[in-house]
């Protein structure tokens, strides 16, 4: 049966990627960034995902780039881009504890919609790139970024909103992000662990503009369904296995520290101590406001 299921996702993943959904005309238009324009974004300590000599022979066994979410109660296959409650509230809350409802967490019906979501990301998406001294994103790269969430969704079955919320968290959206390294290779969108998907290569040094849509693809591709050297989103949800909400923020802890503390709470543990509170927040509709959490100085 299981082996059914997988063959029938490999086939929606094909299509998928080869015929992602077409980004609206509205994606592509560049706001007006303001003077004062200085929004949170960008993970300085690097993620620290396990390698696979720490994680079990099943978790391996997943490695394959292929990852997809599990659990129906979490999964999403029917790509909505009008899901959510519109476009939120520009504030932070600072969220304690293990990610649960019951904690103070948001619960799924209070995250803004991904159409609302995108376009209140533009401004970061089109002005990131300056803040390592590389070309901003076009408009056809920040529509190729729209058709490569959807794509990727539709295969792995990660909720858009979560994937976006990742892709600002790690690099404002800039298709030309470097590579960070602090013991673990973080290239690309979603600075992933040891991805192919780069357009800013450590390695050779070249910095591709335009960034081919297919590398956006693959850099969405690396850090939702995982690469062969790291944990995608996908698997971290899996990892996670509440079935609740609470996957996503326990998730987002696992994607960026490989582990989550002893002690159940999310803000504790190594690696950058305000990750799920700030994809949290961005999934209930905060872009530029103050930043609200002060753990990592």
């Amino acid at each position: 049966m299981r082996s059914s299921v997988v063959l029938a996702l490999s086939c929606l993943a094909t299509f998928a990627i080869a015929e992602p959904i077409p980004y609206p005309p509205q994606a592509t238009s560049k706001p007006k960034i303001p003077a004062n324009f200085h929004p949170t974004f960008g993970n300085k300590k690097g993620n620290f995902q396990p390698t696979s000599a720490k994680v079990s022979k099943r978790r391996i066994s997943e490695r394959d780039t292929g990852g997809w979410v599990e659990n129906g109660n979490v999964a999403v296959w029917n790509i909505n881009d009008e899901d959510g409650v519109g476009a939120g509230n520009d504030q932070y809350t600072m969220y304690w504890g293990d990610g649960s409802v019951d904690q103070g967490w948001p619960a799924r019906d209070q995250w803004v919609s991904f159409t609302e979501m995108f376009n209140a990301n533009k401004a970061i998406m089109f002005s990131s790139c300056s803040t390592w001294g590389v070309d901003n994103d076009s408009g056809p790269e920040v529509g190729a970024i729209w058709n490569a969430i959807e794509a990727v969704a539709a295969e792995t079955g990660v909720d858009h909103r979560f994937i976006l919320a990742t892709i600002i968290q790690e690099s404002g959206g800039c298709v030309r992000v470097p590579t960070t390294n602090y013991g673990v290779r973080n290239p690309g969108l979603m600075q992933d662990h040891n991805g192919s998907g780069t357009c800013n290569s450590d390695i050779t040094g070249e910095v591709d503009n335009p960034c081919p849509d297919s590398t956006i693809t693959q850099m969405v591709t690396d850090g939702t369904g995982g690469t062969p050297d790291g944990d995608g989103l996908a698997q971290c949800i899996n990892q996670s296995g509440w079935g609740t909400e609470a996957d996503f923020y326990r998730a987002a802890r696992l994607y960026n520290s490989g582990d989550i503390d002893g002690s159940g709470n999310l803000q504790d543990g190594i690696a950058t101590h305000c990750y799920s509170s700030d994809i949290a927040n961005r999934l209930t509709g905060w872009v530029s406001a103050e930043h609200g959490c002060y753990l990592d100085g």
